[in-house]
């Protein structure tokens, strides 16, 4: 730490680090000082790729090494976006050398894995965060007040949604996301961890009672050892009668709608995940009226348009940069906060039980 900023380092020059080599940039109390790949040469190129679209002030140091960037007394943070099937090691690594460590989704391949990261996290005293972004939106803020007070929606009755993309064909022939090598769950893991914790997020935490999933595709190309998800329907049921279902899929166009809908009414939100591009982020809140006069039966539209002052696309304010900055602040201010590791062990639990479900045929399960 120096001078009231965190110093990060980005662990491989996966694609989605340059989204966040931008967030980094734009957030008030980080700066981006090194970047590690296998291959000195790549690792160089990432920061000049990315150095051409959002410069920073210092360029970055390259390593050629991932050890060797873990052991530098000039980073304090790690953001570690391997795969999912490799990332168990490098993070337990980067705990023990006493950095903290900031997770790509999904986190592991399984809950014991998991386990395994936060508590050498735990033991090493720094801080373990998984990357979703939407949970440092103000957006994300402003619906849990609606939710909260119950005059609006009302009492919460059933949460839904659509998390999609339709894959090319040198998507599916070679992305990372359909290898079951590297990312075994798929679509589940890629879209469906966002809405678990959607859903875990409206239930403030709240495990549910039952889950099933039923996968509705899965792809196995000739290099991958098993097929993965490309298409999925999931289901959850919680003690207080709240039922929730999940679609996703990197065989559909894109969607990123949530819903959820109250005995007063419903809210929705239509780019939960990746706002769509402006400064103002909106939901919906629906309070429709069904009202029958004689022989006339209408069905009244009652809207309410709210937003956020919020740009999108990793700008300073922006969930991205909010991210970093929650982080770093807890970096700074030498502490750990135990919702964030928590938090993603009880989605962890939820996305094993539902693959365990898919691979079952659709078994409902009880968590």
């Amino acid at each position: 730490m120096s001078d009231g900023i965190c110093r990060w380092g980005i662990l491989s020059t996966a694609e989605i680090a340059q989204k966040n080599w931008a967030a980094m940039a734009n957030a008030r109390n980080a700066s981006l000082v090194a970047v590690a790949s296998r291959d000195v040469a790549k690792a160089n190129s990432f920061i000049d790729l990315c150095q051409g679209s959002t410069p920073v002030p210092d360029r970055p140091t390259a390593y050629g090494s991932y050890d060797e960037m873990i052991q530098a007394d000039s980073v304090d943070a790690v953001y570690v976006p391997l795969p999912t099937g490799l990332r168990k090691d490098w993070v337990i690594k980067v705990a023990e050398a006493g950095k903290h460590v900031l997770c790509e989704k999904p986190c592991a391949v399984n809950s014991e894995q998991l386990q395994e990261m936060v508590t050498a996290c735990q033991q090493n005293g720094v801080q373990f965060m998984d990357g979703i972004m939407f949970m440092h939106s103000q957006r994300l803020a402003a619906m849990k007040g609606l939710l909260a007070d119950g005059q609006v929606l009302g009492d919460i009755r059933r949460i839904s949604g659509s998390f999609s993309f339709n894959g090319p064909e040198e998507f599916q022939a070679g992305n990372i996301r359909t290898s079951s090598h590297l990312e075994p769950q798929g679509c589940l893991g890629d879209l469906g961890w966002y809405q678990l914790r959607f859903a875990l997020w409206a239930m403030d935490y709240q495990m549910p009672e039952s889950i099933s999933c039923r996968m509705l595709s899965d792809f196995h190309r000739a290099d991958s050892p098993h097929p993965v998800p490309m298409e999925c329907s999931l289901d959850m049921f919680f003690a207080n009668g709240v039922s929730v279902n999940f679609y996703s899929s990197f065989i559909t166009e894109h969607q990123q709608v949530c819903t959820v809908a109250g005995t007063k009414g419903f809210l929705r939100i239509d780019d939960f995940v990746l706002p769509f591009y402006g400064n103002r982020l909106n939901f919906e809140v629906f309070q429709s009226n069904f009202v029958v006069d004689g022989c006339d039966f209408s069905m009244e539209r009652h809207t309410d348009q709210h937003a956020t002052a919020e740009y999108s696309n990793n700008k300073p304010g922006a969930q991205e940069s909010l991210l970093f900055e929650c982080f770093s602040d807890l970096v700074l201010q030498n502490k750990t906060d135990p919702f964030w590791p928590d938090a993603s062990l009880k989605t962890q639990r939820l996305l094993d039980l539902a693959m365990e479900s898919a691979l079952g045929g659709g078994k409902v399960l009880t968590v």
